[in-house]
């Protein structure tokens, strides 16, 4: 099935049925996506102060009310307890298990926090000429814990993620112009080049999602992701939290080029 042609509200419904339950790099062409971080209410402040003090990281698109599943700003009517294909359960800043259903663990005091995806800016590298390897290969973007530390609110502290696309030194340019006006999705690369500089070790091994193919003399370029709060609820240990697995993320009513300056 041609997920890349769907309108949102159609994969949303997929997804809410079960019959999506896979990363979601790709799919409706046009359409920006989102993460998700779930707190209980007490840690709300504390992360809407972390998320406005690393905005690259964690450009929020929309909050709940506490106890609200329903959106109403960038998804009408979209449940977030069900139309991410995949959750992840923290307790007490450990991954519990996951779900591709959080209806169950819903609770009246839980705040969500819908946050910009990079997926978002792909269409605008694809139609620069520029190819995303992890979209050509089939795979989830791969994401990188690194060595750049947040700007801490609160109980949250912690270092940045990135995300990473490997391309061709002539391409840079034009991935850096295509993504800078998009900062509500993460906007321009936080790093271009060497891994090693940020903290990484070995580009085949990803702490997150999936290995992409690297080819000789290509450039990897980092951009700031939305796993970020991920990170910070493993550093803060709040006793609760769900958040989406990465790359399985919201597919919104809203277009990219809303999104742009």
């Amino acid at each position: 099935m041609n997920y890349a042609e769907m309108k949102p509200a159609q994969v949303r419904q997929l997804i809410r049925e079960g019959s999506i339950t896979g990363q979601t790099a790709g799919m409706c062409n046009g359409y920006a996506q989102a993460n998700l971080c779930v707190l209980s209410r007490e840690y709300a402040y504390d992360f809407l102060l972390f998320a406005q003090r690393n905005p690259a990281a964690c450009p929020v698109l929309e909050v709940s009310d506490p106890g609200d599943r329903l959106l109403h700003t960038i998804a009408d009517r979209a449940d977030i307890a069900t139309d991410f294909p995949k959750y992840r359960i923290y307790v007490n800043g450990v991954m519990t298990e996951e779900v591709t259903d959080a209806s169950a663990f819903w609770r009246e005091d839980l705040v969500s926090f819908l946050i910009g995806c990079s997926f978002s800016f792909e269409g605008e590298l694809l139609s620069a000429g520029i190819p995303v390897r992890h979209i050509e290969e089939g795979k989830n973007v791969p994401m990188f814990l690194t060595n750049i530390p947040c700007h801490p609110a609160g109980v949250f502290h912690g270092n940045m993620v990135v995300s990473m696309r490997p391309m061709p030194a002539d391409q840079v340019v034009r991935a850096v112009n295509a993504t800078a006006s998009m900062p509500k999705v993460h906007g321009a690369p936080i790093h271009i080049g060497d891994p090693a500089v940020i903290g990484i070790s070995d580009l085949q091994r990803p702490d997150f999602g999936d290995a992409v193919t690297v080819h000789p003399g290509e450039v990897p370029v980092f951009w700031p992701c939305g796993v970020t709060p991920q990170a910070a609820v493993m550093a803060a240990k709040p006793s609760f939290a769900i958040t989406h697995a990465p790359g399985h993320m919201l597919i919104t009513d809203i277009q990219n080029t809303a999104l742009k300056y």
